[in-house]
């Protein structure tokens, strides 16, 4: 196995939850629900990105499920844009 996590701190409010008869997992703080980093499948560490507290350097490299996105999701660029809830 190439994926390999190593918790700093915290492991013990970490938790997994897998969706029965799926390989869908997802990991989550206890405290806090953020999202948290896990190996989903075998050898595939999945980091969610607002879990990362650097910049990004690297772009998508696939848009993936496309067949099951909304209707509206096409007009998303057309929207008011926030850095934050709006006031």
């Amino acid at each position: 196995s190439s994926a390999k996590l190593v918790w700093l701190s915290g492991p013990d409010v970490v938790t997994t939850f897998t969706l029965p008869g799926t390989r869908h997992s997802k990991s989550f703080c206890m405290r806090c629900g953020s999202a948290l980093p896990n190996t989903q499948i075998a050898d595939l560490l999945v980091v969610p990105a607002g879990c990362l507290d650097t910049d990004i350097s690297i772009l998508p490299t696939a848009h993936i499920f496309i067949s099951g996105k909304a209707a509206w999701n096409k007009t998303l660029e057309d929207v008011p844009k926030f850095g934050g809830l709006p006031e």
